[in-house]
């Protein structure tokens, strides 16, 4: 019986240390002004309203909206809806102003600027602002146009692809 206990103690004492040892050796969150990177992916789809332009080109608009998913880390992705309305010059510059809100209705704003909306183009953007727990959050975002299609009636479907960009929240946000 005796050495039971013994053993029964030795093994408590372990589990104990490795709980120990655990809980010294976990990461803490990183602080608030703590830069943090992300990836994914954006599909969405919308309408384009073109207008023709002298060089026989056209300059268009579009509102998107469409699924964004977004992996923070090694973690789990999340899901937001992203909608965007944007200026295509048709010759050199595109630009634009996003929201992608998530399922509690908390918003993540920004801006986009790049190459006309075509396959293949670039995009670079900046995190401007959120509400909820995202008050306060700033950053910077690049994504590629891996699609680009659009139909006589001005329906335009997008995904963007390698999404990738970094972002850290105001003083005292989670």
């Amino acid at each position: 019986m005796t050495r039971r206990l013994v053993g029964l103690a030795a093994v408590l004492l372990l589990v104990a240390g490795a709980l120990a040892l655990m809980a010294q050796t976990q990461t803490p969150p990183p602080a608030a002004d703590e830069w943090r990177t992300f990836t994914g992916t954006w599909s969405a789809t919308g309408q384009r309203q073109t207008l023709p332009t002298e060089d026989g080109g056209a300059a268009a608009i579009e509102r998107l909206s469409g699924a964004v998913v977004i992996t923070v880390g090694e973690g789990v992705g999340r899901g937001f809806r992203g909608d965007m309305i944007g200026f295509d010059d048709g010759r050199a510059a595109g630009v634009g102003r996003w929201v992608w809100t998530n399922e509690r209705g908390e918003r993540i704003f920004g801006e986009l600027k790049g190459e006309p909306v075509r396959t293949g183009r670039r995009f670079a953007g900046t995190i401007t602002g959120g509400t909820g727990r995202f008050a306060g959050i700033t950053g910077s975002l690049e994504f590629t146009w891996q699609s680009v299609v659009t139909t006589d009636e001005g329906t335009v479907q997008v995904r963007a692809v390698d999404l990738q960009g970094r972002y850290r929240r105001g003083a005292g946000q989670q």
